[in-house]
């Protein structure tokens, strides 16, 4: 029943979240100039991507390794792996291979734990649940060292963890470890500090509520201790998107979105169109209405993933692909309109002397979409479209005149633009920054089914077969 509610809930969020776009005529009038403000910066990008988890769904191929952090043709070029902190340090080893591939091909990884160690939990009744876990408040030094291990384990075997979390989904943990808020604000106070050699991450709320996170912020001890605010966006509604306690007393921390799944995981739908559409109109929101710094899908390959279980990439990964292929770690978000058009949405990211801008529409009729280039210029621009038939598909230069260029957006598409940049100069934060040649067009891919259930579900009952 727990699990049922949390995927209605989930569904239903959803649902209200899409039903004014839904709700939009299709007719599509003209629309207003997207102005890309190249001097005006907004968050550093530190990356896209993914979870695996070896326990639970098994690793992922040497191939798939290249699919996912490579960034040639047919892959994916992402630059975040997510990684599980597995509380029988026995088995830490299943992390290795592919942490230390996605290194070695730039990318940065980040570890989440979903239970501290069997001697260090208790059970307590918690609503009625009498078999609710938690940390006991006698182990918390104990777990503080348990993450350190880990970090040194990881370290020791050539992975140098980015971060790692305290807790995944502290506040929906039926099958994992429940904290309060205030039991989250005293690890933090009294006991993050102690965790070295990587950024300390809190609090992975499963649905971004500001409640779990605010009273690290609003305490100068325990937000000292955190480095990164992690959060999931089951559900979350994009007018909750925005964490303005965050930008009033976050400096100097990053905000990350370190899990989603969306709009489902129905079985098989990695290659619903235009359903697909809607994971590069949720990054969007992401990225422009929350200013997180990454994004972190669940499950790298699923068969509602961005890589299907036969290695392949889908309809959804395209769409992620748009982002993690061209805004590489570093870039910074720049000021763009937003939503130049009724149903068009764009972003704009500068980096290594190049423009990215992402350009959506959500509409069923093509839109001729003007971009004028502010403080800055270019000569040519370079363009790849995904929609219903094509996926990453490389498009004829175009021109820029007079520091504007337009462009075609085809009906219920996603389209990346880059372009060389002239009158400006920018390098990519230098400690992260990470370049690849990226060769395009990509082909597209045949499509695989296969079947799958909740991935909050999945992890309990898949653990429970083992």
């Amino acid at each position: 029943m727990k699990f049922k509610f949390k995927k209605s809930v989930n569904l239903l969020l959803a649902c209200l979240t899409a039903l004014p776009l839904m709700l939009t005529p299709t007719t599509v009038s003209a629309a207003s100039d997207a102005n890309i403000n190249l001097s005006s910066q907004k968050q550093v990008i530190r990356g896209f991507g993914g979870i695996n988890h070896p326990a639970w769904i098994g690793d992922l191929t040497a191939a798939q390794r290249e699919t996912a952090f490579g960034n040639d043709q047919n892959q994916l070029g992402f630059s975040v792996l997510r990684i599980w902190v597995d509380p029988d340090r026995n088995n830490w080893s299943r992390e290795l291979a592919t942490a230390k591939r996605a290194i070695e091909k730039g990318a940065i990884v980040f570890a989440s734990p979903w239970n501290p160690p069997s001697s260090m939990v208790e059970t307590f009744n918690r609503n009625g649940d009498t078999n609710a876990k938690r940390l006991r408040y006698d182990k918390y030094a104990a777990y503080a060292q348990h993450l350190n291990d880990f970090v040194t384990y990881m370290k020791n075997n050539g992975v140098n963890l980015y971060s790692i979390s305290i807790q995944n989904e502290p506040d929906y943990a039926h099958d994992w470890t429940w904290w309060t808020p205030q039991e989250i604000l005293r690890f933090m106070k009294e006991n993050a500090g102690s965790i070295q050699g990587t950024k300390v991450m809190a609090p992975e709320s499963f649905q971004y509520l500001k409640n779990i996170s605010d009273p690290i912020l609003n305490d100068p001890q325990a937000l000292a201790n955190m480095d990164i605010l992690g959060a999931h966006l089951y559900g979350t509604q994009f007018s909750n998107f925005a964490y303005p306690l965050f930008k009033q007393k976050g400096a100097g921390k990053e905000l990350w979105m370190t899990e989603v799944y969306y709009p489902n995981s129905d079985n098989n739908s990695a290659d619903r169109w235009p359903e697909a559409l809607d994971i590069s109109y949720h990054m969007h929101n992401a990225m422009v209405e929350g200013d997180f710094q990454a994004y972190v899908w669940w499950y790298i390959r699923r068969s509602y993933g961005p890589m299907k279980e036969d290695g392949t990439i889908s309809k959804r990964g395209y769409n992620m692909a748009h982002f993690s292929k061209f805004i590489r770690p570093g870039y910074v978000r720049v000021d763009a309109s937003k939503n130049p058009d009724t149903n068009t949405f764009v972003s704009a990211y500068k980096g290594n002397n190049r423009v990215v801008i992402v350009a959506i529409n959500r509409g069923t009729s093509a839109v001729s979409q003007k971009f004028v280039l502010q403080n800055g210029n270019a000569s040519t621009v370079s363009s790849w479209v995904t929609d219903a038939n094509r996926n990453l598909a490389s498009q004829s230069a175009i021109n820029v005149s007079n520091r504007a260029f337009t462009a075609q957006l085809p009906a219920r598409s996603v389209t990346t633009f880059v372009a060389n940049l002239t009158g400006t100069s920018f390098t990519a934060d230098e400690n992260i920054a990470s370049e690849f040649e990226i060769e395009l067009p990509l082909t597209d891919m045949e499509t695989n089914v296969e079947t799958d259930i909740t991935p909050a579900v999945e992890p309990a009952v898949e653990a429970v077969n083992q």
